[in-house]
């Protein structure tokens, strides 16, 4: 060994080992992004968590257990799209087998899936409370009160849009980053044929 006194090999004194070390920029951007899509899935489950707030009302409602505090917050009734919304997060275990496994198959899954029951639902939402927004954002007068849903003196169709506003990035981070894992694994997946 060079360091210890022992014989040197000529024109090496250890700093060569640069071009040695390099990781394949496949794999670089395969680990950079399975990190990012971890990110985007935990955030994901915290919107899980506030929705499922907001529905515990109903819930609670269907299995017969009465709380008081839940009761007096007067939470509207949900509608269809926010339950289908939460099936959205079983879709979260999927991809991460899917970057465990580094499985093209399971990934696009998992994208069809974001698409279908994560921005389906959010897409629905606006369109199902443009209106009120619309007549809120639009008012006139303030002494005219418009024909629009409050919840605790806030226009619920505008607490909507700050929901799918944070919710529709999750879910466009969780396609972009997921659309490049693919990249990458096809990358690998060429290098390997080609050797």
């Amino acid at each position: 060994m060079a360091s210890r006194g022992g014989i040197m090999v000529t024109g090496t004194n250890g700093a060569d080992f640069e071009h040695r070390e390099k990781i394949a920029i496949q794999y670089q951007l395969s680990a950079l992004n399975k990190s990012r899509l971890k990110y985007c899935v935990f955030f994901h489950h915290v919107l899980f968590l506030v929705m499922l707030a907001k529905l515990s009302a109903d819930i609670l409602d269907k299995l017969d257990i009465f709380i008081l505090e839940i009761e007096e917050l007067q939470i509207p009734p949900p509608l269809w799209w926010e339950y289908i919304w939460c099936l959205s997060l079983l879709l979260s275990f999927l991809g991460l087998s899917a970057i465990k496994r580094n499985n093209i198959k399971y990934l696009r899954r998992y994208m069809y899936g974001v698409c279908a029951l994560g921005l389906g639902p959010l897409l629905y939402c606006a369109l199902h409370y443009c209106g009120d927004v619309w007549r809120y954002l639009s008012r006139d007068d303030e002494d005219e009160e418009p024909d629009i849903h409050l919840w605790q003196g806030y226009p619920y169709g505008l607490l909507w849009y700050a929901f799918i506003l944070l919710a529709s990035q999750v879910h466009f981070f969780q396609l972009y980053f997921s659309y490049n894992l693919l990249k990458a694994w096809r990358a690998r997946g060429a290098l390997r044929k080609a050797d």
